[in-house]
């Protein structure tokens, strides 16, 4: 039941390229048959939410240099068992952050990506099923870097490749320049 809501906002989703389409299936097979799927102490994998945050003129994107990964990404985190995903990546966002200002562009679903988290001392390797929201945030208002992370930078969209030219990241990135 709790997974409803979810499967609604993808069946409005469509996915950009093939490379999509083909995590999006993934995605919808991985929810389908994994009812626990926002538990993130499933092994295998589990559902995640993230915010892509751009600045009120949709120039910059806010990025977090991600401490146990060592990248450049956009924040974002588990679902800890809440299945309200898009209020778990405003949760992440704002936790992750410190901004006050964060807004929904749209409460549709943004980007999906899967992606493995390479095995580390407190878990095995395994899949994030990452759903992604659109925010808009006042670039202007300070950032308090949270303890997951090195760093927060607002980046210029010319300029993410610099720090992160990953297809996820890439795609995200596109899909921006089209709000313009």
């Amino acid at each position: 039941m709790h997974r409803n809501n979810l499967f609604k906002k993808l069946n409005l989703y469509s996915p950009q390229d093939s490379n999509e389409l083909t995590m999006y299936n993934s995605l919808l097979q991985f929810i389908d048959k994994t009812p626990d799927c926002f538990n993130s102490k499933l092994d295998t994998g589990h559902i995640t939410g993230s915010a892509w945050i751009l600045d009120y003129k949709k120039n910059s994107v806010l990025l977090t240099h991600h401490k146990k990964l060592n990248k450049w990404l956009q924040l974002g985190g588990h679902a800890d068992g809440d299945s309200d995903i898009l209020s778990v990546a405003e949760r992440e966002a704002e936790e992750e952050s410190g901004l006050k200002s964060i807004k929904y562009l749209s409460y549709d679903i943004f980007d999906i990506d899967v992606h493995i988290i390479p095995r580390n001392q407190n878990t095995l390797e395994h899949s994030h099923y990452d759903i992604r929201f659109l925010f808009e945030a006042n670039i202007n208002e300070p950032l308090i870097v949270s303890k997951e992370s090195i760093d927060l930078l607002w980046v210029s969209l010319n300029n993410v490749y610099k720090l992160n030219s990953n297809e996820s990241i890439s795609r995200m990135v596109n899909k921006s320049k089209t709000l313009t």
